[in-house]
């Protein structure tokens, strides 16, 4: 009887110590998860360049959604040398949960020289530490590298030849050498930068470059070839080029109501935005619209063909001129000045819906409506230099197609901004509009490109 009764006074006890056992070993899994977990942080160097110059940036980004960042370190290894280039150690701020920063991304400075580091190869590593206890309280650590070149030397330029005068809304060539073909390289004029091509002649680390000077600059404020290459190293040689000032030509546009009538129903299917009576209509066209054409117009020159497609002169279409590259325009409504702008081409008239071909070889870029110059082709003749042709009735080519000067591109019209039918032609130089007069004659050619070429060879 006795014995049954410390059988049951013993079972609450027993049944006790389970409970308590539970709760330890729930505590100790639980203290293991929170304390110990084994998640390593991620830890990259993807956004550091390959190529390091002689000031450069070592980018990196360590995360850790756990425990947090405890400590980050980068080494460079060159040969039998190896250097600590940055490094960071957090406080501990908890310990229970986020112990340290789940994220860090940095860019730090990097000067190969100063650091002792030769031109050649180069080994970096990252390693990230989070405040795990894992590892006997060390942590869990991430170790990553990438391998990286060191170069220290800019480029050297030697120019062959440089234009000796240039016009507003004229072209011009520069042809240049480089020791380093893997750069970006070419013509600044007053800002705007123009590539650089292989001169297509069989020599190697030979340029040119096409460059244009806009039709409104006043002078030339900065000339210069620059080259950039992969480690960021820079090197620029400017030279000097005679700004020659050409005459302003100014013309007066007359806008009647018969125009608008006929203009603007055109222009409300493709811009539906327009708003207010028909005067205010046309003024946004031929502001906002006009803007958004040419810039749409740039982006276009993005990208020319490394290729030279073009021989000799440009041909002009058979007609009179009716209006000039840049002429100054101030338009008229009942006799009241309501706008100015600059007209990019040359219109030119002949009989209605007349054939209009290609100026030159080259790969058609552009074939669709395209607001103020209506249907409208772009042709890329290769190394920068494009054309345009505009107000078409009818497009006959195509996005892709190769043409030439036999090559019916569709026919003239009054589509866009025309009040007549005529043909708008266009030059450009890498996005920007220049004279077609020069491209149109073989002398020009000979003397501003053909003749340099050859010169340069010697």
């Amino acid at each position: 009887m006795a014995f049954k009764n410390r059988r049951k006074s013993s079972a609450p006890g027993r049944f006790l110590f389970i409970i308590m056992l539970s709760f330890v070993i729930i505590g100790t899994v639980g203290s293991y998860f929170l304390f110990f977990e084994g998640e390593n942080p991620t830890a990259s160097l993807e956004n550091t360049n390959k190529y390091i110059g002689k000031n450069s940036t070592i980018q990196y980004t360590v995360t850790d959604r756990k425990s947090g960042i405890k400590s980050i370190n980068i080494y460079g290894t060159q040969g039998g040398m190896k250097k600590i280039l940055h490094t960071v150690t957090f406080p501990r701020v908890s310990y229970i949960g986020q112990a340290g920063p789940f994220e860090q991304s940095q860019s730090i400075s990097f000067d190969a020289k100063k650091n002792g580091f030769k031109d050649g190869h180069l080994k970096l590593t990252l390693e990230a530490v989070d405040f795990s206890l894992q590892g006997w309280l060390k942590g869990n650590k991430t170790t990553v590298h990438k391998e990286i070149t060191v170069d220290t030397k800019p480029p050297r330029i030697e120019i062959l030849h440089s234009e000796k005068y240039i016009i507003p809304g004229g072209a011009g060539i520069a042809i240049y050498r480089l020791s380093d073909s893997d750069t970006r390289h070419g013509v600044t004029i007053n800002g705007h930068f123009n590539p650089g091509f292989l001169i297509g002649d069989g020599r190697d680390h030979t340029y040119i470059s096409f460059f244009a000077l806009p039709y409104d600059s006043k002078k030339i404020d900065s000339l210069k070839v620059t080259a950039l290459d992969k480690a960021g190293n820079s090197a620029n040689f400017p030279f000097s080029t005679i700004y020659k000032k050409d005459r302003k030509k100014t013309d007066k546009i007359n806008i009647s109501d018969g125009f608008l009538n006929r203009k603007i129903p055109e222009f409300e299917q493709y811009y539906q935005e327009m708003s207010g009576n028909l005067i205010e209509k046309y003024l946004y066209i031929n502001n906002t619209v006009r803007k958004q054409n040419n810039k749409k117009i740039s982006e276009l020159c993005n990208s020319p063909r490394e290729e030279r497609f073009w021989k000799g002169r440009f041909l002009r279409m058979a007609g009179s001129g009716r209006a000039g590259f840049a002429d100054y325009r101030t338009y008229f409504f009942k006799g009241k000045a309501v706008d100015n702008q600059t007209h990019l081409g040359m219109d030119i008239a002949s009989t209605r819906r007349a054939n209009v071909k290609a100026a030159n070889q080259g790969v058609i870029i552009f074939a669709d409506y395209l607001g103020i110059y209506g249907n409208m082709i772009m042709i890329d003749h290769g190394q920068g230099v494009f054309s345009l042709y505009s107000h078409l009735s009818q497009i006959n080519g195509a996005v892709g197609d190769k043409v030439d000067q036999q090559t019916v591109l569709g026919l003239t019209g009054t589509t866009g901004m025309a009040g007549g039918d005529h043909l708008h032609f266009s030059m450009l130089i890498n996005g920007m509009f220049v004279t077609p007069k020069e491209w149109w004659d073989q002398h020009w050619i000979d003397v501003t490109i053909e003749e340099p070429i050859t010169d340069s060879k010697f």
